[in-house]
């Protein structure tokens, strides 16, 4: 029997299999031969064939995983190995805040790389803009204009960015329209709000939502592991209609997102702006980019066709890559 893996740790996976009935599933011979190179050999969206426990039916093992449409994944520096985070996705939504957690430009900048990887879509999504707001009624313009500016940036890349906020249900309405039938994963670091939006998008759903560290700024963990999540959309965001749907994957709250896959020398390839210079260095293939003459990538960055912000993002970044130092 065919189904769709809802969570799972360890050795224990919610599926929820083609005759509608969820069961907890452990892998048959505990490995997939095919995965033995990840941190965890199954992820929630993936389609896995089950054999149903003759003894208990809302038991089963998976006896193997389908082929993939794709994958989102990071490096598990604990693990020291690739951790899937969200199979088969239509859309990989980003979520960033202006503030509460602090706005942190270079994680975003490394998810949009790891998408480009992948192959997957990704949206970046602002939650909590109404801080935006804030910041100028307080004064702080110069800080709003960093933030707008970098969102900016992203957008005239062709990434969609929504600037919206569960708080006051600024934008909800266009990114309710935009989830509605679609796989979408939630990636973000702690404390931005990806649960709260999902609690905005379906009032039936009531996942826990956490505070900030005091001392850090930070958000705690509220969600502990990735769980799929069929949402029946509000239907005061999609023109009063019941009956909508949406599917969520909702990961853990990430502080520290590390590439996986990705070199130094190959990261301006997933920079879209940088990939159409690369190889037209005088020195090829072989030019780092910071110093040597008749540079594609500098004089790209002198005409202004790629912005000083994503030339120092692509810069540190491929410094952390070489390094195996990654910064929050």
């Amino acid at each position: 029997m065919e189904g769709c893996v809802l969570a799972g740790t360890n050795n224990l996976f919610t599926v929820e299999c083609s005759d509608n009935v969820v069961r907890n599933c452990t892998i048959k011979g505990k490995v997939l031969k095919s995965e033995k190179e990840f941190y965890n050999p199954i992820a929630p969206g993936d389609v896995v064939q089950i054999e149903i426990d003759p003894l208990n039916d809302a038991k089963g093992q998976i006896i193997s995983l389908n082929q993939r449409k794709n994958t989102f994944l990071r490096w598990n520096v604990k693990g020291r190995c690739p951790q899937l985070l969200a199979s088969n996705l239509d859309y990989l939504i980003l979520v960033t805040t202006p503030d509460e957690p602090p706005f942190r430009p270079r994680f975003i900048d490394r998810a949009l790389a790891q998408a480009e990887h992948q192959g997957i879509t990704p949206i970046v999504v602002c939650n909590k803009w109404d801080l935006a707001g804030k910041m100028l009624q307080e004064g702080n313009e110069d800080e709003y204009n960093e933030i707008d500016k970098r969102l900016n940036i992203w957008e005239d890349l062709g990434y969609k960015v929504l600037r919206i906020s569960a708080k006051t249900g600024e934008g909800m309405t266009e990114f309710a329209e935009l989830l509605e039938d679609h796989l979408s994963a939630f990636v973000g670091q702690s404390g931005v709000g990806k649960s709260s939006l999902i609690n905005v998008m379906d009032n039936t759903c009531v996942l826990k939502t956490g505070s900030l560290s005091q001392k850090y700024g930070r958000g705690c963990h509220t969600t502990t592991k990735g769980t799929l999540i069929h949402l029946t959309l509000n239907e005061t965001l999609v023109d009063g209609i019941q009956g909508r749907k949406a599917n969520i994957i909702d990961t853990p709250g990430i502080r520290r997102f590390v590439l996986d896959d990705i070199q130094a020398d190959d990261l301006a390839l997933y920079f879209r702006e940088f990939e159409p210079h690369v190889g037209k260095c005088k020195f090829g293939l072989g030019c780092k980019h910071k110093t040597e003459p008749d540079c594609a990538i500098l004089l790209a960055v002198e005409n202004k066709e790629i912005t000083p912000e994503r030339y120092d993002s692509w810069s540190r970044i491929a410094n952390e890559i070489r390094t195996g130092t990654w910064e929050d």
